[in-house]
């Protein structure tokens, strides 16, 4: 991996993910550390020496500029819903949401990526490449969209999220939080100001490992603290059909 190549992708893309965005946390790090591994997956180093540094590791191939913007993309995500200290470890039953979320936090940051790419490239005469990351793009979104036809979520969201509830809940990015990451980016890109929404997250304590309902409730809370949008969580409350 080219060094000062692959620091124009990571600002890039964080310009992508956050122009526009108003940071309303008040848990965000004060820097961003970035290492690619080779070995083991994307994820966000919960590092537990109190520093105020969030730091991201990614695994990619040399040159590999969309998967390179994508992962960081989504861990830059886990970041912004303040998932980057010592004690934000991932828990059932709502951490499935959390990753919908950032997910569609990345597919939404690769897709103003490309645009600007296309326009005003970080490497001279590189404009074309913005296409290669519209279609690294379109074929996740393509592939979620085919999951959620085929689980029934499109149909019915409250009755897909009853039926499923045992393994949609599983922590991670599970199939079922793949399929809700495309209607989640409907949302982002119809109403952009709820993507700040995202910084009010985890700001309670058992972050992801409460109820669903006490979830939506607290993250609303958090949001009228901070004065932040509360359309997402009230969105997934009406969608998901939680009382």
């Amino acid at each position: 991996m080219l060094p000062r190549s692959a620091d124009q992708v990571v600002e890039r893309m964080r310009h992508a993910c956050l122009d526009g965005v108003r940071l309303v946390s008040d848990r965000q790090p004060v820097r961003l550390r970035v290492d690619e591994h080779t070995s083991g997956p994307p994820s966000v180093w919960l590092h537990p020496d109190g520093s105020s540094m969030a730091w991201i590791i990614v695994d990619i191939g040399e040159r590999d500029w969309s998967k390179l913007a994508y992962q960081f993309g989504h861990e830059l995500g886990h970041v912004t819903a303040n998932s980057w200290q010592a004690d934000a470890k991932p828990a059932a039953p709502c951490q499935w949401l959390e990753e919908a979320m950032v997910e569609a936090f990345s597919l939404r940051g690769l897709g103003r990526l490309a645009k600007s790419w296309t326009e005003n490239p970080p490497f001279a005469g590189d404009n074309a490449f913005g296409e290669a990351i519209a279609r690294y793009r379109q074929d996740i979104i393509d592939r979620y969209t085919a999951l959620a036809d085929g689980q029934g979520f499109t149909r019915d969201a409250g009755v897909w999220f009853a039926d499923h509830r045992s393994e949609i809940e599983i922590p991670g990015l599970n199939p079922f939080a793949q399929a809700m990451s495309v209607t989640i980016l409907a949302e982002y890109e119809s109403a952009p100001h709820c993507v700040e929404a995202l910084g009010a997250l985890n700001r309670w304590p058992g972050r992801t490992g409460v109820p669903i309902n006490e979830y939506l409730r607290r993250w609303e809370a958090s949001c009228a603290e901070l004065q932040a949008s509360p359309r997402l969580p009230l969105r997934l409350r009406e969608l998901l059909r939680i009382a």
